[in-house]
């Protein structure tokens, strides 16, 4: 399928550029070019184009506790007992009605590519389905039907803390050892044109033995881990092996360019230093950590250190990627006491090309031949975003803005609308209501 759009203005790498063309072939951009009007049979995006949004970082059915976990304030603990409730709630029918009304949301604020960092994987209390990965290919038709691409972080978790077993609350999550783990989830195998990286849950789900061989079942592929999202984890683990979080994934060889720290918010100064120096990725999901009282981490310094940046939304308190782009400055600023840690362009980056290289899409997330054709049209004269400089709309536009979303050359949104399953408002009530 071939299609053409003319885009009134368009982030290109030095910027917005009025009236540019973009053509599609296959899913991928083919050419890039400008003309002042839109040349025939080209469909017309008002406002300003950006390149799709990447979710690094998604827990689809965290999506049903939004608005539910408030009550008498409670801890990032009393939080945890509440999404182990809604998980045992869970199987595979029902995943797939909450995941694709959560993929259709993220699509219609223009999320083109998620990370599912997925350990939901066998039924309540343990034992298998019939068919092993029945809940992950659950999540893959999700991410099909809302039109969206998937990169599943088939996630090990082995304990329910460090030298603690697991919970009956958390049996579903386990495959009992690593290496039943590997032999399951297989890193790289394609699933129907779903990538399948791996994923460390963390260093309390993951015994220090075991490391290793998630690691080695990772090698070539993306691997992602939560890490030091809360103190009491850095103290566990300082109490138990002598090193942070950090240090002990570097002792495993798991740092590096093709993994992802989620989270990093409470990490020293040598921790910083190691996921710098190997180049390995960072994650935050600002919206979620705020929600959830973690913290702010060290954006500016991960930065400065040589650790890419990216956003993800966790568990959906907020699905919304120009907010979490500009929180990433707004953090630094809450944190610092200084303004301007992050241009615009730095931020938009964070939310498309770094999320894509982060999932194992390289070249995605940019306006250029050869990556996935995602494009999303940002209104400019709303009630947010009027009188605005195009090159400053990130730290204004919410996704309310966002107009029309191409994914893969295709429309499958507009003004908030999906194409195909039309009212996502009406489709996440029902999912949800289902649940509770």
């Amino acid at each position: 399928m071939s299609a053409a759009y003319w885009c009134e203005y368009a982030w290109l790498p030095a910027g917005p550029v009025a009236g540019v063309v973009v053509r599609c072939a296959d899913g991928r951009i083919v050419e890039v070019s400008l003309a002042e009007t839109a040349p025939a049979g080209a469909r017309v995006l008002r406002g300003l184009v950006l390149p799709g949004f990447a979710n690094v970082h998604s827990h689809a059915f965290h999506r049903a506790l939004r608005g539910r976990t408030h009550g008498g304030g409670g801890t990032f603990w009393t939080w945890r007992d509440a999404m182990y409730t809604l998980a045992n709630r869970l199987d595979p029918d029902s995943y797939l009605r909450l995941a694709t009304a959560a993929y259709a949301e993220m699509a219609v604020a223009g999320v083109s590519v998620v990370g599912e960092f997925h350990y939901l994987h066998h039924p309540p209390g343990g034992g298998r389905y019939a068919e092993p990965n029945a809940m992950g290919e659950a999540l893959a038709e999700a991410a099909a039907v809302a039109g969206i691409r998937l990169t599943l972080l088939d996630t090990c978790y082995l304990a329910g803390g460090i030298g603690t077993p697991l919970g009956p609350e958390q049996a579903r999550f386990s495959d009992g050892d690593a290496h039943a783990w590997a032999d399951r989830a297989r890193p790289g195998v394609d699933r129907g044109g779903v990538r399948v990286g791996a994923a460390i849950h963390s260093v309390r789900a993951v015994p220090r033995g075991a490391l290793a061989t998630v690691v080695e079942a990772a090698r070539g592929h993306s691997l992602h881990v939560h890490v030091s999202e809360q103190p009491a984890e850095n103290e566990a683990c300082l109490a138990a092996y002598g090193r942070t979080p950090v240090e002990l994934l570097d002792e495993a060889g798991a740092l590096g360019p093709r993994t992802t720290a989620v989270h990093a918010t409470h990490l020293s100064t040598q921790d910083i230093g190691l996921l710098g120096r190997s180049r390995t990725a960072v994650c935050l999901c600002p919206t979620t950590e705020a929600d959830l009282a973690d913290g702010l981490g060290p954006a500016g310094d991960l930065r400065a250190a040589g650790s890419p940046l990216s956003l993800g939304s966790d568990q959906h308190a907020v699905v919304d990627p120009l907010v979490e782009a500009r929180s990433l400055e707004l953090g630094e600023r809450l944190r610092t006491g200084r303004r301007g840690h992050f241009t615009p362009g730095e931020l938009v980056d964070a939310a498309t090309a770094a999320g894509n290289d982060a999932l194992g899409w390289p070249g995605g997330g940019r306006l250029e031949p050869g990556a996935p054709a995602d494009l999303v049209a940002l209104g400019t004269r709303s009630v947010r975003t009027a009188g605005c400089r195009l090159d400053q709309i990130v730290l204004a536009a919410t996704a309310a803005d966002v107009g029309t979303v191409v994914a893969g050359g295709r429309v499958i949104a507009v003004d908030g609308r999906h194409e195909t399953l039309g009212d996502v408002g009406a489709l996440l009530d029902e999912a949800i209501g289902d649940l509770w």
